[in-house]
């Protein structure tokens, strides 16, 4: 996940991946979260996270970080580029 406060900066982030930026790359230099380390938020339980967040997420099919299947949503956080790796 990227997290980022302003909308332009989400959209040069998403820029980079349209570009063939690797997803924890890019993670590192435009989140403004925890999960500025490569993106990762670890494993979530469904009900966890901003509802908006979360439905996103849960729609997403999962995918590499080579090879990102991303979506953008707004949440009261802010702006975030989702990608999932797997789920259990």
């Amino acid at each position: 996940m990227i997290q980022c406060e302003k909308f332009s900066k989400k959209e040069e982030a998403l820029e980079k991946l349209r570009n063939g930026g690797k997803f924890d790359d890019v993670a590192r230099e435009y989140s403004e979260d925890k999960a500025r380390q490569g993106g990762s938020l670890g494993w979530k339980i469904r009900g966890s996270l901003d509802s908006t967040f979360e439905k996103a997420a849960y729609d997403l099919e999962p995918s590499t970080t080579n090879n990102p299947k991303y979506v953008d949503v707004k949440t009261s956080f802010g702006y975030h580029i989702i990608m999932v790796e797997g789920r259990k």
